[in-house]
């Protein structure tokens, strides 16, 4: 473990392997609030958040923990294909024992895509133990949209340099992408649907939505608030695509700070 100027950088090792991690610790005022868990996208890592852990632990004082998921980033490569249900193994199995090795309690999930539906599963079980969720372009089904941007991505993994950019974020970066995109156009993929999880989320949710979103619509969040039991606030943001918090952070980062504002 390496001390930063602003973070503690480091690695813990789960039964499926190493976890690349970064911990920003509470500031005074934010000492008795829910620490903050950042869950990244399905080609994202630790690094592809960019300087928006910062950002929130600046304008909230709260404790920020940043993590690779095995077969991104740093963390342990994986080269076997993913199953369908390879997110609720990680809301099931690797966050609660990641949690339990870091000493992080009752956090606030703040997922990204497969971020945003590994929080909704994890907050969605009988002993979930979470503050709240904060979801940008979250995904409970697959919509036409999603197939149709998974196969543009494939696409472009094939045809430009996306390969070699990936690769100044992931070890390896023919694992990460292939292991994503292949369950995703999976025929078997297609019926995916977690909103049979919904019910058991009771915590107040945040739910960000682009509307220039390659990936999904609106109807993803109008499931989300007729599917858990916490109160709902949306933010849907103009000119925006997948990714919110690099699109649109001004306002991004305000809708956050405000909803985190009124939780413990």
């Amino acid at each position: 473990m390496t001390e930063t100027a602003a973070a503690t950088v480091g690695r813990v090792e789960l039964p499926d392997g190493g976890i690349e991690y970064e911990f920003r610790s509470a500031t005074p005022h934010g000492t008795d609030l829910a620490p903050l868990v950042l869950l990244h996208e399905g080609l994202g890592c630790l690094e592809l958040w960019r300087g928006f852990p910062a950002a929130l632990h600046e304008s909230t004082g709260r404790a920020v923990l940043v993590y690779s998921r095995h077969g991104y980033g740093r963390s342990a490569v994986v080269h076997e294909p993913r199953a369908v249900d390879y997110m609720h193994h990680e809301a099931d199995e690797v966050l609660p024992r990641l949690l339990h090795e870091l000493d992080v309690q009752r956090p606030i999930l703040v997922g990204h895509s497969d971020g945003a539906s590994i929080a909704l599963l994890h907050a969605g079980r009988d002993d979930a133990d979470v503050e709240a969720l904060v979801l940008f372009a979250p995904h409970v089904i697959v919509e036409d949209v999603s197939i149709h941007g998974i196969e543009a991505a494939r696409r472009a993994y094939l045809d430009t340099d996306l390969p070699r950019r990936l690769a100044r974020y992931h070890d390896d970066p023919d694992a990460t992408f292939w292991g994503w995109n292949d369950i995703w156009l999976s025929p078997e993929f297609r019926a995916w649907d977690i909103t049979d999880r919904l019910p058991g989320v009771d915590v107040p949710v945040l739910a960000v939505q682009g509307t220039d979103d390659e990936y999904g619509t609106l109807r993803q969040v109008d499931l989300i608030e007729q599917g858990v039991t916490g109160d709902v606030q949306r933010v849907v943001l103009e000119h925006c695509r997948h990714a919110p918090h690099l699109d649109r952070p001004d306002a991004t980062l305000a809708a956050v700070a405000t909803f985190l504002a009124r939780q413990r």
